[in-house]
């Protein structure tokens, strides 16, 4: 196994983790929306925070980090790209997509249209 293979399980593997903890946010949400008009005020007031925003982008970068990754571990389910050359070049993919995928995202979440 190279140590770009290893380097890249490790980091799914991590973003994995990451994104796991950030559903409590999201359970924070929906348990705040189900409690009422005040407990659902004082939620968005929480989760609009500068330091809510860079917990964002953090789950923005992991999500697609993951979801990119995730797909080559299901090429190589099917027997593909295992081969230390081409596991060198998929690592490098995943990477390339990966930030590509992070930056629309990314402009779509916090420079894209705003709600009124």
């Amino acid at each position: 196994m190279s140590r770009y293979t290893l380097a890249t399980s490790i980091f799914n593997r991590f973003t994995g983790l990451g994104l796991s903890l950030g559903l409590l946010l999201l359970v924070y949400w929906l348990t705040a929306v189900a409690s009422g008009a005040q407990a659902q005020a004082r939620a968005t007031h929480l989760l609009s925070l500068p330091v809510a925003k860079l917990v964002y982008a953090a789950l923005i970068i992991g999500y697609c980090y993951h979801f990119v990754a995730g797909i080559r571990h299901l090429v190589w389910d099917t027997g593909r790209g295992l081969e230390r050359a081409q596991s060198q070049r998929s690592a490098w993919l995943v990477v390339l997509v990966s930030i590509v995928l992070m930056l629309v995202l990314g402009w779509c979440a916090f420079a894209g249209a705003h709600a009124p």
